[in-house]
This record gives structure tokens, C-alpha cells and sequence, in this order.
């Protein structure tokens, strides 16, 4: 090792934590995602419910390939251009973006924040020639996509279940999905551990890569996993109280057939996403799927003024997150 690649380490090991803190604050801005339904309908307590969350948060590294990390790392932008100044600046506009957003408890994407600083730091430095576009454009899609297979597969499902559920009591149909929904809400931290965690993976590794710290070809380190995995899960462990609010109750009341048929829908659209290595929103993704099943009992069920809300907050995210890291990027090539 040289002795300018040493003198880069602590600077290195700086943007290493910068990239963690993020994931953390993920996890602390998305427990939301996994733990509102099941909050909602009383069948966990809030305390319960985020150590449920954070445990298949971390072990969802067991199930899945790294797909999403490897569209993060080279897939939005030209890993040619990376360095630590571009991730500096994506990072710091995902960050800034959550924490507004966290604030005013609006559920937007930690996932398109990341996105949408990593191409304003881009093309910053190199121009829209910095873009990838496919990557992008799959990306871009999944905004609209993700809600709408939620949706879909949520509304689905409740009207499946409550076919099936026709000649069963209320208390019987209630009893069993208050159990069943303990496996719902596993299977949606799984699939929110694997595919929100790994786009702070693709960070690292992608940095690790443009500084010539994993040879030749670009893949993602196993410290890098688990560290990721172990910064999500503890962020879910904190909780993002105000946002579990919104979700589990303000769009629309859910009882734990309705919660099951919510978190299984989302699931169902993680998995599939995670599989294909696309990064998708797991806030969109839910929120999607807990306004179907809201729409399933009756359209007048949803708040559509907040959802309405939300949505904004969606289109916006990846922009804004965009500009807060390009101005990043800008004033700190000054600075620097």
C-alpha cells in the first residue's frame, strides 16, 4: 500500500460511517414500512414490534443475492466518475431529504433519496454523460410500479381471503389473522432488509471500488453486508414514530385481516424486486398495498387527500435529493 492510499484511509473510513449513518437513519425512517400494520391492529406492541422487524431486517442478507447493491453501485451513474467527493454529496442529500421528511412524518423513499443524490453528485461533476440511463429509467419506473403491484396484490388478496373467510365468525377470522399477521410482517422486514439495505452496500462498495480497494472487479465485501445489515436493523430498533402514524392509521383503519393481506401484498412485491436486483420503495410498496386494502372495504375507506400527499412527497424526493447533492458537490469543489 502506498503511502497516498494510506493517508486516504481515516477519509475513507469518515465516508464509510457517513454511508452507515444513512442506512441507519433507513431504518429508522422506514420501520414505518414494517411495523405499522401490525401496530395498527393491535396485535404487537410498538416495542415488540420493532425488535420483530430489526431481527429479519438483519438476517434477510441469508436469502437474497446482491443484485439491488450491484445496480446501486454501477448502475446509476458511471462508477468511472465515483469518488469520495460524489458520494459525500449523494449521501448528504439522501440524508438531508430524510430528515426533513422524517421530521414532518411523511413516508417518502429513503431508496430514491439515495438515487437521486447519487445522480445530482454526478452529473455535478461529469454531466448527464455520467447517467446510466437504463439503470435510471428501471429505477424511475419502479415508483410508479412498486405501489401499483402493491396495491393490486392487496386487493386481491382481501377479496380472495374474504371469500374464503365467508362462513367463519368475526371472532374466528380475527384470532386467526392476528396470528397469521406475525408471519406477514416477517416476511415484509425480510423483503425490507434485502432490498433497502443493500443500496448502502452498492455505496460502499462502489467507493471501496474507485479507490482501488477490491482489485480488479467490483463486488460487494461481506464486513460491508453485515455492516449494513447490523446499521438497518438498529435504526428499526428506534423506530420512526411519527411516520408508523400515518401509515397505520391515517391512510385508512386496518383490522389483522387487513394488515395480513397489506404486509403479504408487500412482500410478495419486495421479494419479486429484490430477485430482479431492482431498488424499489419500500415505503411506496406498502403504502400502496395498505390504501388497497383500504379501497377493497370501499374507496371512501382512504383518506385520498393524504394519500394524495404522499404521493407529492414521492415525485419530489428524487429531485430535491438531486439538487441538495448537486449544491453539495458544487461547494465543496470549491471548497476543496
Amino acid at each position: 500500500m502506498n503511502e497516498a492510499t494510506a493517508l486516504a484511509l481515516p477519509a475513507l473510513a469518515g465516508l464509510i460511517a457517513v454511508a452507515l449513518f444513512f442506512d441507519f437513519l433507513n431504518g429508522l425512517h422506514d420501520a414505518a414500512n414494517s411495523i405499522a400494520t401490525i401496530v395498527s391492529t393491535r396485535v404487537l406492541r410498538p416495542q415488540y414490534a420493532v425488535l420483530w422487524a430489526a431481527f429479519f431486517n438483519f438476517i434477510a442478507f441469508l436469502f437474497f443475492g446482491l443484485h439491488v447493491a450491484q445496480t446501486l453501485g454501477t448502475g446509476i451513474v458511471d462508477a468511472g466518475i465515483i469518488d469520495p467527493r460524489v458520494i459525500f454529496s449523494a449521501l448528504l442529500g439522501a440524508i438531508a431529504w430524510n430528515i426533513v421528511t422524517w421530521v414532518y412524518g411523511i413516508p417518502s423513499s429513503s431508496s430514491h433519496a439515495l438515487v437521486g443524490g447519487l445522480v445530482g453528485a454526478g452529473v455535478a461533476k461529469a454531466g448527464f454523460s455520467a447517467v446510466v440511463w437504463s439503470g435510471l429509467t428501471k429505477t424511475a419506473a419502479a415508483i410508479v410500479l412498486s405501489p401499483l403491484l402493491g396495491f393490486l396484490l392487496a386487493l386481491l388478496l382481501v377479496l380472495i381471503v374474504s371469500w374464503l373467510c365467508v362462513r367463519a365468525t368475526p371472532f374466528a377470522v380475527d384470532r386467526r389473522f392476528r396470528a397469521l399477521q406475525f408471519v406477514s410482517a416477517s416476511l415484509y422486514s425480510l423483503g425490507h432488509g434485502g432490498n433497502d439495505a443493500q443500496k448502502t452496500m452498492g455505496i460502499i462498495a462502489v467507493l471501496l471500488y474507485s479507490q482501488g480497494h477490491l482489485g480488479t472487479s467490483f463486488h460487494v465485501p461481506l464486513w460491508v453486508v453485515i455492516s449494513c445489515q447490523s446499521a438497518m436493523a438498529l435504526g428499526t430498533l428506534f423506530g420512526g414514530w411519527r411516520i408508523v402514524h400515518t401509515m397505520g392509521s391515517k391512510i385508512t383503519r386496518l383490522n389483522p385481516m387487513q394488515g395480513f393481506c397489506a404486509e403479504t401484498g408487500g412482500a410478495i412485491t419486495l421479494f419479486t424486486a429484490t430477485w430482479l436486483g431492482i431498488p424499489v420503495s419500500t415505503t411506496h410498496t406498502i403504502t400502496g398495498a395498505i390504501i388497497g386494502v383500504g379501497a377493497a372495504r370501499r374507496t371512501s375507506a382512504v383518506r385520498w387527500g393524504i394519500a394524495g400527499n404522499i404521493v407529492i412527497a414521492w415525485v419530489l424526493t428524487l429531485p430535491a435529493a438531486a439538487l441538495i447533492a448537486a449544491a453539495c458537490y458544487a461547494l465543496t469543489a470549491r471548497l476543496g
